[in-house]
């Protein structure tokens, strides 16, 4: 499982699949709880500084339109609203802004448009979903979410957004949503076994995986793997090496990468994990 190492351990790092082996790791904390500036390419066991952002983030989130990853949001101490193209060498350059600052959010592309889901302004929670497509308009609002929400685990399936947990005022959430980008529609789609915050949403071959996570307690970190059934049915399917919160996943090919995360002694960890996972 265990594939590789970063340069240096990373939580709340945003990642986007730049080729089917490879993808980009942006930004987020490191031990010491400071935001990072780096572009990490990794591929396989193989993880390389490319480049650098223009000012250091966390809690940010990336997806991929036409071969080109976007990065949206991010804070330090303030939330930022700005939209940023990043080339697979790790080239950054201005490509947009938010209606407003948003930290702790998550995205997913469908279709070549990136939907942004809920976050943190840095005095209030979202409620929003948003649509962003580059080169047109500006991010605009395309569905409402029941509840503010942080820190949600976002992936597609079947051509809709599923919303998986995630903070919901000081709570975790244990409700799982579907947004229908056709209908700008949000419902109820099934529900997480228990509350779940600060995982990581990844799809593959169909299913949505939630990748560890915690529950509203910074140090209940769990190692569990849920997959959700375009049926709605969560079930386990795995389990991580140990229980993780604030980690990085992407699909990859057949697989899913995992980088980074802190476990339930505050520790920020630099594994890099290659999954194989099946539905059970």
């Amino acid at each position: 499982m265990a594939s590789g190492r970063l340069p240096a351990p990373v939580q709340d790092a945003a990642v986007a699949a730049i080729t089917p082996d490879s993808a980009l790791l942006i930004g987020g904390l490191d031990q010491g709880e400071s935001s990072v500036a780096d572009i990490v390419r990794v591929s396989g066991s193989e993880a390389i500084r490319v480049g650098a952002l223009p000012s250091a983030l966390h809690d940010a989130s990336a997806s991929v339109i036409e071969g080109a990853v976007y990065l949206f949001g991010g804070g330090v101490i303030t939330s930022f609203s700005q939209i940023t193209r990043i080339s697979s060498t790790g080239e950054a350059q201005p490509a947009g802004q938010l209606p407003t600052p948003a930290s702790d959010l998550a995205t997913t592309a469908i279709a070549g448009t990136v939907y942004i889901v809920g976050g943190y302004t840095g005095q209030s929670p979202l409620r929003t979903i948003l649509a962003w497509r580059p080169g047109g308009a500006p991010a605009r609002v395309v569905g409402m979410l029941p509840k503010p929400l942080r820190y949600a685990a976002v992936a597609e399936q079947g051509g809709q957004l599923v919303i998986a947990g995630g903070t919901s005022g000081v709570s975790a959430s244990q409700d799982v949503y579907r947004f229908d980008p056709s209908t700008g529609r949000v419902t109820t789609f099934t529900h997480l076994p228990r509350p779940l915050t600060h995982a990581a949403g990844a799809a593959l071959n169909g299913t949505v995986f939630v990748l560890g996570g915690r529950g509203a307690e910074p140090d209940s970190q769990t190692r569990r793997i849920l997959a959700i059934s375009s049926s709605g049915t969560v079930s386990t399917a795995g389990a991580l090496p140990q229980p993780l919160s604030d980690l990085s996943a992407v699909a990859l090919g057949e697989h899913i990468l995992i980088a980074g995360g802190r476990d339930q002694g505050g520790h920020v960890h630099d594994a890099i994990l290659t999954l194989g996972i099946q539905p059970g």
